[in-house]
């Protein structure tokens, strides 16, 4: 058989628009049974479990991912795998969601009878409610009368697409109910551009809260604060915070002070007041400040430290340029 481009063209938008009418439909079938595997997913307490097999069982395993990477532990069963050894993974805190259009496959029904042998908690996501699936989960999410847009009409196609997409409208609406953030998701895809977009300074590589902090009094002599920071072991930095009697930061000794400081002064340095040398009033960050904004302090004050302080603006951590660099922000 042969097509000329224009009805390759035409072929291939009657198929794409063929499988988004179908996923339009589906909408008119949303009913309890999506409400209810929504609160089994939400109120879990152990994992989501994701089985299937064949295609079903591809869209399965983009399902577990997305509800691993939107704040809901899961993992991905293989239907096969599982009679073979793999059930051990179901626990009794878990739900199992399977995924299969017809419902009726032979190893789904040999899955399906395991799994209620141990009690587990079941969503069916199905095109046929009367399948051995539907009739033995606990819930049924059913995707509708849905025609393949394979020409021989047997090529899972547009049921893998409705499948993908009442998987996605789950594990999203699930998301949402658990008021998860972006900054959440930036926790879950630190490797991804996106993600180090949005990964704040406390989750920055280096930075540690309740970590030893070289920190002095404000109202001690040069000599003092720099014995209070050489006893802090296995950390060096290029500056000492300074606080008040109230542990809030006044200021910063950096190098750069202790340098100008020697130049002006020459002799006696040491017992000057810290107060004198100190860099007052210090830029500084919260824990919640993205990094990419600490970037921009960095480069718009020419400076290579800069201090993390809590609600009371008390010292939680000090962040380096080489944290925020080794994110690769620009990447």
């Amino acid at each position: 058989m042969t097509m000329s481009n224009q009805e390759i063209v035409a072929n291939i938008v009657e198929l794409i628009s063929q499988e988004g009418r179908a996923v339009q439909a589906m909408a008119s079938v949303v009913d309890q049974g999506y409400v209810q595997a929504v609160e089994l997913m939400l109120n879990c307490k152990g994992n989501v479990i994701i089985s299937g097999i064949g295609k079903a069982g591809i869209v399965g395993e983009k399902l577990s991912a997305t509800l691993a990477s939107t704040g809901t532990p899961s993992v991905f069963l293989h239907a096969a795998e599982a009679i073979h050894g793999d059930l051990g993974r179901v626990q009794d805190k878990d739900v199992v969601v399977v995924l299969s259009y017809s419902g009726s496959s032979g190893e789904i029904v040999k899955l399906i009878e395991h799994l209620k042998a141990l009690s587990a908690t079941i969503i069916a996501i199905t095109g046929d409610r009367n399948s051995p699936l539907a009739r033995h989960s606990d819930v049924t999410v059913w995707l509708g009368n849905i025609t393949e847009a394979c020409p021989l009409g047997l090529a899972p196609s547009t049921s893998t697409t409705c499948m993908m997409a009442a998987g996605d409208a789950l594990a999203l609406t699930v998301m949402k109910l658990r008021n998860f953030q972006a900054e959440d998701f930036a926790r879950y895809h630190p490797g991804g551009a996106l993600g180090r977009q949005l990964i704040t300074v406390e989750q920055a590589a280096f930075f540690s809260r309740g970590r030893k902090l070289p920190i002095a009094s404000d109202g001690c002599t040069v000599q003092q604060a720099l014995s209070q920071a050489e006893k802090i072991v296995g950390t060096r930095h290029g500056c000492i915070m300074l606080v008040d009697a109230n542990g809030q930061l006044t200021g910063l000794l950096t190098d750069g002070d202790l340098r100008r400081g020697l130049e002006n002064k020459k002799q006696q340095l040491h017992d000057l007041p810290v107060a004198e040398l100190m860099t007052h009033d210090p830029v500084v960050v919260r824990p919640e400040t993205l990094a990419s904004e600490a970037m921009a302090i960095f480069k718009k004050k020419r400076i290579d430290e800069i201090p993390v302080v809590d609600d009371k603006h008390h010292p939680v951590g000090l962040i380096d340029i080489q944290d925020v660099l080794s994110l690769k922000l620009n990447d």
